[in-house]
């Protein structure tokens, strides 16, 4: 499975992990599944779609929005685990903090999971969860978790 050919032919890439703001680890394996903590809208450093939906930013910014946590996820489960140990994603739960009458979630965390779809094909396919939420750190418009199965292994993850 070669995600970073994939990414490549729809003029994406993985970006720079960003280190977790606080005492967790980014990444946390427990026997063959991995969950990876709440990744937010950065690259390389720059935060990016600050705000609230339907105020300061479009259901298509949050679109693009959502597709940046995601390449944020690739990017740790590439560092953290490596792609030839995935045998796929199970669930993502996709964070959204909105004005009142904005009800545009779904389209926006597609950005997510079409992009998981993808370059992941079937192993991209997953459940999900959307939760609407007063605010999110750093005032991001969007946050994004996931679970992922891996594959039995003898041998040490990167």
């Amino acid at each position: 499975m070669d995600i970073i050919k994939k990414l490549e032919e729809i003029n994406l890439s993985l970006p720079e992990i960003s280190t977790p703001g606080g005492n967790y680890v980014s990444v946390n394996v427990r026997g063959d599944i991995a969950y990876v903590a709440i990744q937010f809208p950065i690259e390389n450093g720059e935060y990016h779609y600050q705000g609230r939906l339907g105020a300061e930013l479009t259901t298509e910014d949050g679109y693009k929005a959502m597709q940046l946590c995601a390449l944020n996820v690739l990017a740790q489960i590439e560092k953290k685990v490596g792609f030839e140990n995935v045998e796929g994603l199970n669930h993502a739960d996709a964070y959204f903090q909105a004005i009142g009458n904005w009800d545009d979630s779904p389209q926006v965390v597609n950005g997510a999971s079409d992009l998981f779809v993808k370059v992941l094909a079937e192993k991209g396919t997953h459940s999900r969860a959307i939760f609407g939420v007063d605010r999110l750190p750093r005032n991001f418009a969007v946050g994004l978790t996931t679970s992922w199965s891996l594959l039995e292994s003898d041998h040490e993850l990167p």
